[in-house]
């Protein structure tokens, strides 16, 4: 195992938590929490906080890796890239506009675009 291993490992960990929090969150706690809201916003502020961490892994992780495999020019990151700044754009919005729900669901469509160029981009 490489010191590179390990950063992918971490990498995918935070997308993981990223992508794999929306999914439980959808599938899951809104749909039991619905109508509670203390518990409904104290899931989703924990869950921000989580998100917030892992966004940071992430960043730090990948530009880590695009660096060390000289991928900052290809395409499919690029692309990547760009979809990482139209999520962050969408949470914010959906931070301003909580009751927006296609917010949720347009957040969740792009993060698993990211994941899927992701893959792309590793093979």
């Amino acid at each position: 195992m490489t010191l590179w291993n390990g950063v992918l490992w971490i990498h995918l960990l935070a997308m993981a938590f990223f992508v794999g929090g929306q999914l439980m969150l959808a599938a899951i706690v809104v749909p039991v929490l619905r109508g509670s809201g203390p518990s409904m916003r104290a899931a989703a502020r924990r869950f921000g906080v989580g998100t917030l961490i892992a966004v940071g892994v992430l960043v730090i992780t990948g530009a880590a890796m695009a660096s060390h495999h000289h991928r900052w020019h290809d395409s499919t990151l690029q692309v990547k890239l760009g979809l990482v700044v139209l999520v962050a754009v969408l949470i914010v919005g959906h931070m301003r506009k909580p009751n927006w729900h296609l917010l949720d669901a347009a957040i969740f469509a792009v993060s698993l675009a990211i994941v899927w160029l992701g893959i792309v981009v590793a093979g």
